[in-house]
């Protein structure tokens, strides 16, 4: 897969996929095509056996800085209708395997959003999560309001979306916005490693258990209790639930072929 404003590195023999966001001279910044082709590039690697987790990133200085303001600055909400660029951003959430987000530098905006539309948020020392969109007198319109306030609280994340203002890392951990902050030199590793981990187990279970605790975000209690339970049904459909049972009463290494 080559695009022009991403990288796409499949590590077959990991079974995961790493994707960069590829636009240093403007901090990563979203515009449409950069989109397009990260849209393209998960579904292609959603459909590919081989790779079972999926890792996003950007570089040390920023992840994304926010969504290219020059390619929205004259844009009517006619025009915003026909691009319809909110779509693509309903498709990377329907990814069905796991994405973590290794996130360093600048996270704001439209970068925050995408952060959020992932699934873990791995951390650097020198992370700076924000929506600032109240500063050039719009609003977060990707998630923004939503999955931070689900993440973060109420009140915190009307602070954030009301005034613009930073957190570091270590306060998006604390909020529980992010899993884990690390030193700058190792956060793509720690992603990585993580998503290594998550490859190791049956991507069956991996894909049921993930659209179980999405869906804790898009129900009640007692609907998102009925979905659990039917995707916990579902996983005794599979070989890896026998192998991965066989292996625990064996004591041994289970083989998930992901059947």
């Amino acid at each position: 897969m080559e695009f022009q404003f991403i990288l796409v590195e499949p590590n077959y023999a990991a079974n995961i996929a790493l994707i960069s966001l590829n636009r240093p001279k403007e901090l990563n910044a979203l515009n449409l095509q950069l989109m397009l082709e990260l849209k393209q590039a998960l579904a292609e690697l959603d459909g590919q056996d081989e790779v079972r987790c999926i890792v996003i990133t950007g570089n040390e200085q920023a992840f994304a800085a926010g969504a290219d303001i020059k390619q929205m600055e004259s844009k009517n909400p006619i025009d915003l209708l026909k691009i319809d660029q909110f779509e693509t951003w309903d498709q990377i959430r329907k990814t069905k395997k796991p994405i973590i987000a290794a996130v360093s530098g600048f996270c704001l905006g439209g970068g925050c959003e995408l952060a959020m539309t992932c699934d873990m948020i791995i951390a650097s020392e020198t992370a700076k999560f924000g929506q600032p969109e109240i500063k050039i007198g719009i609003m977060p319109g990707a998630g923004g309001t939503q999955r931070l306030t689900r993440a973060v609280g109420k009140a915190l994340a009307m602070e954030m979306v009301l005034t613009g203002k930073f957190i570091s890392g270590e306060e998006a951990q604390k909020a529980g916005l992010v899993n884990k902050v690390v030193p700058v030199e190792v956060y793509l590793d720690e992603a990585v490693k993580l998503a290594k981990e998550i490859a190791q187990l049956s991507p069956i279970a991996v894909r049921l258990a993930k659209e179980s605790v999405l869906k804790a975000f898009d129900s009640g209690l007692q609907e998102g209790l009925f979905f659990e339970r039917k995707n916990f049904y579902m996983c005794f459909a599979s070989e890896d639930q026998k192998e991965g049972m066989s292996a625990f009463v064996e004591k041994r290494k289970p083989d998930f072929k992901g059947k």
